[in-house]
């Protein structure tokens, strides 16, 4: 018997394992679907782009996207100790804090405004540069700076050229302006929330972590959550939870689980076999995420990080890491973005955010370019209106649900889209630079009309591995959990990950998921 039994290892998962298991007469198991974070390109910064397919992952692909030319694209979504802390690109932003505060005032989420989730960022952060009342020096999660290449240097002068000014501190309440990423890495290593939270916690005897487990549901009795029913190899079991089940499965696992146990919209749940325990009609809707296109360039030279693909430059900046634990490979290579406007007469912070990549051939299904050296921005709009929905396929465990994004439902996301393309274009034409860029490679000189940008972004857009809201947190009636992350009409069930976000921030969405674990934490702990 367990106090608590938490399933799902990821961002929000660590944490609250960690945070739970300072209570010394709380017994608490965390459940993980994957392997434990030992794969080597896991700890190195530079190896994010060996982790958005494969192993460890999930291997979703999306429903045909209708308003995306009907394309079916991969989905990437984490299956492994440390979740999508342990394969993404480690950048540390936490959004603005109007995002917040629309949570509490538009979606009657009170208590998780900006003033009461600042506390949680600060107390998460463990911050090597900067200090004062935004951040945090001495948390469980190491952030630091990279050393830039010299083309995403240029890239943060190009934004200033066409009229961003420099921002040393995205995370500072202003998030306008271009300048360098912080990331979540620590002494040139990764730092997930399994290393940062986990792995220290893991000492306390009261804690036990199971990896390779998957649960095929919450065993609920007479509307309390009582445990979970899991598949350790060929046998199933049901292991008891005597105060909670707190489900941290992402904004794809919590949805799919929660119905397979039976809560969900009724009418899906019996078209698909399942008994419905209870009708919540929000659980898998208001699925939403940044929706991004890629920009390419050619370089006129061997500046970006592709020259390292060359056999004999990767064997030295592996000698490099291996002796020094600095040069390329301790960079994530999306070193350089920035923050700003599509549209600034109807929105007041910035609509639009910009990754800028010293490389080409980087992410999922973005090709390298003609001679090898190249460089990457991808951009999209921080607020989108289209929703989506994650269901399921059928009541088995093992079958993937159906991930439905429904990008560019609203016109208005595909106008900022848009727009975000060409401001990215333009700093691609900027005097710094010029001194790196041949020719742009994507979408290149043939796309002139505002026709060929939207036949273009229909063709090529794609996650930004942001997905959220499928258990929304909030009091109206597609609610699925209440402000303090209570599951509605299930008693002793929570759901605390990316699931519950009702609007998703206007940045990356894993220090609000860690800073959200952190609340949730004491939420916990005060109701016990």
């Amino acid at each position: 018997m367990f106090d608590y039994i938490i399933i799902g290892g990821g961002s929000a998962g660590c944490v609250l394992a960690a945070r739970l298991s300072e209570m010394p007469e709380a017994k608490v198991l965390l459940l993980e679907a994957g392997p434990k974070d030992t794969d080597p390109y896991i700890h190195m910064p530079v190896g994010f782009f060996k982790m958005t397919s494969g192993p460890l992952t999930w291997g979703l692909t999306t429903a045909p996207m209708r308003y995306a030319n009907n394309r079916q694209t991969v989905y990437p979504q984490a299956r492994v100790l440390g979740g999508g802390s342990s394969i993404n690109a480690e950048i540390y932003t936490r959004g603005c804090p109007e995002d917040y505060d629309a949570w509490a005032s538009d979606y009657g989420c009170k208590g998780w405004s900006a003033k009461d989730l600042q506390p949680y960022f600060v107390k998460s952060e463990g911050n090597t540069r900067l200090g004062g009342a935004n951040h945090g020096v001495d948390g469980p999660l190491t952030v630091s700076d990279n050393v830039p290449n010299r083309v995403s240097a240029a890239f943060v002068q190009g934004c200033m050229d066409v009229g961003m000014p420099f921002n040393p501190d995205f995370n500072s309440g202003k998030q306008e302006g271009a300048g360098f990423y912080q990331t979540t890495t620590r002494n040139g290593k990764r730092c997930s929330t399994a290393v940062g939270y986990l792995r220290p916690a893991l000492k306390r005897p009261n804690l036990e972590l199971r990896t390779g487990i998957t649960v095929s549901r919450i065993v609920i009795e007479k509307g309390k959550a009582t445990g979970v029913e899991i598949v350790d190899g060929n046998t199933s079991k049901v292991l008891s939870a005597s105060s909670e089940v707190i489900l941290t499965a992402g904004a794809i696992g919590s949805p799919k689980l929660m119905m397979l146990s039976g809560v969900g919209p009724a009418s899906h749940l019996r078209s698909v076999g399942v008994d419905v325990q209870h009708d919540l009609p929000g659980v898998g809707q208001n699925f939403h995420d940044h929706f991004s296109t890629d920009v390419t360039w050619v370089l006129n030279g061997p500046h970006s990080y592709d020259k390292y693909k060359k056999l004999h430059w990767k064997l030295a900046a592996g000698l490099q890491y291996y002796m020094f634990g600095n040069g390329p490979v301790a960079s994530n290579i999306v070193e350089a973005g920035a923050f700003w406007w599509g549209n600034r007469a109807a929105e007041k912070t910035p609509d639009l955010q910009f990754h800028f990549l010293a490389g080409a051939g980087v992410e999922e299904g973005v090709g390298t370019v003609p001679g090898g050296n190249g460089a990457t921005c991808n951009s999209y709009y921080t607020r989108p209106k289209s929703r989506g929905s994650v269901t399921l396929r059928s009541n088995k465990p093992e079958d993937a649900p159906i991930v439905d994004p429904n990008s560019f439902a609203e016109p208005y996301d595909l106008e900022r889209h848009i727009e975000a393309i060409k401001i990215t274009q333009e700093v691609g034409r900027s005097r710094a630079m010029a001194q790196f860029v041949a020719a742009e490679h994507f979408p290149g000189p043939a796309c002139k009309t505002k026709q060929d940008y939207v036949e273009m972004s229909r063709a090529s857009a794609r996650s930004s591995y942001h997905p959220v809201g499928t258990c929304k947190m909030g009091v109206d009636e597609m609610a699925v959990v209440d402000p303090l992350m209570r599951v509605r009409g299930i008693e002793r069930l929570r759901i605390c990950d990316s699931s519950t976000m009702p609007r998703v921030v206007s940045s990356n969405t894993n220090a609000p998921t860690i800073a959200m674990a952190e609340k949730a934490a004491d939420l916990i702990r005060g109701n016990r």
